[in-house]
């Protein structure tokens, strides 16, 4: 095999750019073209958020030409002495944010993570109790379509329907009456703090294991924003991107009695070689989360949802639950005559990019849903305030209430577009395809 790199340094920063423009055009052209996406669109996705440069850096970096299997200073591989090194800060700086015990920092995603925690502790057909996906749960707590649906017997509880608000009187029934091994809490779509104490003291009286899934609001625990889980749960679950903004990933937190059974199940269990260039990501993401910086960001981030929740309340718009704890809030669509896929699109075409979502006890089919889950983290991190969120809410309102008129769209358009510039968005990348291109 030919080695195009022989003979000559490998350079990065600009000259990767110009490299993959020359090896391939066409996915130097979709980078191009998601860079100008994102810097010129209001992301206001809960899930999404935009991870800062040296993140970016580390992730593709030389680490990603490195097998590691197993953990540091015990790989099935030699030439891992760095690879130990990012690794175990990765470990370390993540227990100091959480106050835990132990972490896993290999899992590949969040839903990985999750199985790695049920194939920890428990046996196919093994009765699970968590949140339903219709009320705002997620598809790795056991929604049928997923691996946890097919290999567990599922029970889900919901919300009230009057409070819109977890029913912990039917979580307590559910659990009595269905004695499940496992509890799962958390959500993906849940805009009201989450009331750890009491999930606990439900899963001791049936003696089952509890398991959450911080995913969502990870970074604002990690900065004393919202209640930790950590001195409850038996095991802690996240992805290591959305509120966290670092790389797309996961981790798992637990107590160190469990940490054997959890590294065997993530290695060799359910995943080969770690993606230690995402681990190094991962490593100067919590770096980031340990500063003033990062706390005073999660606090802009929940006040920002808040003032955003009450512009659209203001016009008329129903929100879930009444609002949000957050930094998300789930939008019903229903009293306007529109649907949560009719939103979406009329939002998009204004620059403005949210995803339809159901709502409690919807009536709508999943992909057209009564909602539109609405977050703050992404722009936010681009240095929005508490006047830009009112400024946004008002052109959320403007396309909604005109029913995607198109002259509206247009409008909003070019003010959205005007607002980007005011905050702009990896200036550097920016710059460093303006001048390929010149």
């Amino acid at each position: 095999m030919s080695n195009s790199h022989a003979g000559r340094p490998v350079v990065f920063k600009g000259d990767c750019m110009r490299h993959l423009k020359e090896t391939d055009i066409e996915v130097y052209n979709a980078i191009r073209s998601e860079l100008e996406r994102q810097t010129t669109q209001l992301e206001m996705i809960a899930s999404e958020n935009f991870a800062s440069e040296a993140v970016m850096e580390a992730e593709g970096s030389v680490f990603m030409n490195k097998y590691a299997e197993g953990y540091p200073n015990k790989r099935y591989y030699g030439g891992c002495e760095y690879m130990d090194t990012v690794e175990q800060l990765a470990i370390d700086r993540l227990n100091i944010l959480f106050g835990s015990e132990y972490a896993n920092v290999q899992p590949h995603s969040g839903s990985q993570a999750n199985m790695a925690v049920y194939f920890s502790v428990l046996q196919p057909g093994d009765t699970i109790l968590s949140m339903n996906l219709a009320h705002g749960g997620h598809l790795s707590h056991g929604a049928r379509v997923n691996f946890s649906g097919r290999l567990y017997n599922v029970v889900h509880y919901g919300v009230n329907r009057d409070t819109e608000t977890i029913d912990f009187d039917e979580v307590r029934r559910l659990a009595l009456e269905h004695r499940p091994r496992m509890i799962v809490v958390g959500a993906s779509a849940y805009p009201r703090t989450i009331d750890f104490v009491s999930f606990r003291m439900i899963a001791d009286e049936v003696n089952a294991y509890m398991t959450t899934d911080i995913a969502h609001i990870a970074g604002l625990v990690a900065a004393g924003i919202h209640p930790s889980p950590v001195p409850f749960a038996d095991f802690v679950t996240s992805t290591t991107h959305k509120t966290m903004r670092g790389p797309r990933g996961g981790f798992i937190l637990s107590r160190q009695k469990y940490a054997k059974l959890i590294d065997s199940q993530v290695f060799p269990g359910i995943q080969g070689g770690p993606l230690m260039h995402v681990i190094a990501a991962k490593a100067v993401a919590f770096k980031e989360a340990m500063s003033d910086e990062f706390k005073f960001y999660q606090q802009r981030i929940v006040a920002n949802a808040r003032v955003l929740a009450q512009t659209l309340q203001n016009a008329g718009f129903r929100l879930v639950s009444g609002g949000t704890d957050n930094h998300l809030m789930l939008v019903d669509l229903s009293a306007k005559g529109l649907t949560g896929a009719e939103a979406e699109g009329m939002l998009e075409r204004a620059g403005i990019t949210v995803n339809k979502n159901a709502i409690p006890f919807d009536t709508q089919p999943p992909r057209v849903t009564s909602g539109i889950r609405i977050g703050t983290p992404a722009l936010t991190t681009r240095g929005l305030g508490e006047a830009e969120m009112r400024e946004v809410g008002g052109y959320i309102v403007e396309v909604l209430d005109s029913k995607g008129d198109e002259a509206v769209v247009r409008r909003v358009r070019h003010n959205v577009k005007g607002l980007c510039e005011r905050f702009p968005l990896y200036a550097d990348y920016a710059a460093l395809f303006a001048s390929l291109e010149g």
